[in-house]
């Protein structure tokens, strides 16, 4: 996939603090609708000290996908960002899911 890395990095910057969005959004915004495994692997590719918000991006049910270490990781990293995360990794898409336009 040409730029797909490029076009999903693009998507990526553009989350505000405090906002979330899912995998399938990101891959629709980059412009590669029903890649969104692509997206939860190439964030999973990051290194561990990427200045990218990958943070920011949660399943469509609104759950943090990680688990153990990694899941705990995201977790704080949203609540420090200003996202309500329940102790199971929920959170409202209602209230917090970026809609990909400019804040």
């Amino acid at each position: 996939m040409p730029n797909f890395d490029e076009q999903i990095y693009a998507v990526l910057v553009q989350i505000p603090q405090g906002k979330v969005t899912t995998y399938g959004d990101v891959a629709k915004m980059a412009g590669f609708p029903r890649h969104a495994r692509h997206v939860g692997k190439l964030l999973g590719a990051l290194p561990k000290d990427s200045r990218l918000p990958w943070f920011r991006v949660v399943n469509a049910k609104g759950m943090i996908s990680l688990v153990g270490e990694s899941f705990t990781r995201q977790r704080e990293k949203l609540l420090d960002d200003g996202v309500e995360v329940k102790e199971n990794g929920v959170i409202s898409l209602r209230r917090f899911q970026w809609d990909g336009h400019p804040i």
